[in-house]
C-alpha cells in the first residue's frame, strides 16, 4: 500500500545515472519534488512516460520543482537509457538493496520484482501532497502532475 498524502516522505539516497548520490533531503526547504517510480528502462510504456516528461521538462525541473525518476535498474543501465533517450533529469537506481526505496513508498511489486507506476509530489517540507499509483501496464497522465504542482 502506497504511503498516504499528508505523511512525511521517507528520506533516501540513491545513485543517479551519472553515479552521483542524490538524496530526497537535498531538496528540503528548496524545491518541491516530483518523485516518479517506474518499472524498467527500455520498456515501451516507461520510455513513453519518461520521454513525455523530457518534452515538458521546464514544468518539472525549474527553480521551484525537481523531478526524480526511480527504477530498479542498475545505474549503468540507466546511463545507457538516459543517453539513448536524451533524458537529462536524474534517473535513480533502486537496484541494491533491491527495491528498498520502492518498498518504503509502498510501490514495489514483489511478484514482478519491480516498482509499479507510483508518483508522489512532495513539498519543500518533505510532506507528500499528492500521489497516483497505477498498475504496471497503465501509463500516467502528466497533466495531472502539472495541476497538482500548481495547487501547491
Amino acid at each position: 500500500m502506497a504511503i498516504e498524502v499528508g505523511t512525511k516522505a521517507p528520506d533516501f539516497t540513491l545513485k543517479s545515472q551519472h553515479g552521483e548520490s542524490v538524496s530526497l533531503s537535498d531538496f528540503r526547504g528548496k524545491k518541491n519534488v516530483v518523485l516518479l517510480f517506474y518499472p524498467f528502462a527500455f520498456t515501451g510504456v516507461c520510455t513513453g512516460e519518461l520521454c513525455a516528461l523530457r518534452d515538458e521538462l521546464p514544468s518539472f525541473v525549474n527553480d521551484d520543482v525537481q523531478l526524480l525518476a526511480v527504477s530498479n535498474d542498475s545505474p549503468f543501465a540507466l546511463r545507457v537509457f538516459a543517453d539513448q533517450e536524451g533524458l537529462e533529469y536524474p534517473l535513480l537506481s533502486d537496484f541494491w538493496p533491491h527495491g528498498e526505496v520502492s518498498r518504503a513508498f509502498g510501490v514495489f511489486d514483489e511478484e514482478m520484482g519491480c516498482a509499479v507506476r507510483g508518483t508522489f509530489i512532495i513539498d519543500k517540507e518533505g510532506v507528500v501532497r499528492w500521489s497516483v499509483v497505477n498498475a504496471i501496464p497503465e501509463a500516467r497522465d502528466l497533466n495531472e502532475y502539472v495541476r497538482a504542482l500548481e495547487a501547491l
